[in-house]
């Protein structure tokens, strides 16, 4: 009992283009998705580059021999001065960094006044919501810790909500 309408030698319809499948296109739409995710995260995300710190490159250069003492042109032994604390210590000792009141402020300038004294940051979002602060020179400083006028800090953490937002 063979079916009317396909009988068992006719040919069997094609299958449909790979373009033409629905599967295809949901494949697509999540290859652009993907690069647009990645294309996001790679441009500029509101963080003002020259207020970060800059890496220090240091160049050290040798001589081609080291002079011998046939070289060394000859001296006089004169006794000398003993170094005083001043001379021998070639960097003054560094008070440590007081932390400044960045309560109020934009969160852009509060971060860019951290990192100049010298500051880790940490940065959270002061409301219930939790949110990650992308652009944030749209966002205002709440509060911060430790309290300003502390000097054994090394990182300060500043808790921002959006600017017409209320603290």
């Amino acid at each position: 009992m063979n079916d009317l309408n396909n009988p068992p030698h006719a040919p069997q319809p094609k299958s449909k283009k790979v373009y033409q499948r629905k599967g295809f296109w949901i494949f697509v739409a999540g290859l652009v998705v993907v690069g647009s995710v990645a294309n996001a995260t790679n441009q500029d995300s509101g963080v003002d580059n020259e207020a970060a710190p800059q890496p220090t490159v240091t160049v050290t250069r040798t001589s081609p021999a080291a002079p011998t003492k046939e070289d060394m042109p000859a001296r006089e032994t004169t006794p000398e001065a003993t170094p005083t604390a001043e001379q021998t210590s070639e960097e003054p000792a560094s008070e440590p960094a007081v932390v400044p009141d960045v309560v109020g402020m934009n969160h852009r300038d509060a971060m860019g006044l951290l990192h100049e004294r010298g500051f880790m940051v940490n940065e959270e979002d002061a409301s219930p919501e939790g949110r990650m602060i992308i652009l944030n020179s749209g966002w205002k400083v709440c509060r911060q810790d430790p309290a300003p006028g502390a000097t054994d800090a090394l990182r300060v953490a500043i808790y921002s909500v959006k600017n017409d937002e209320s603290c």
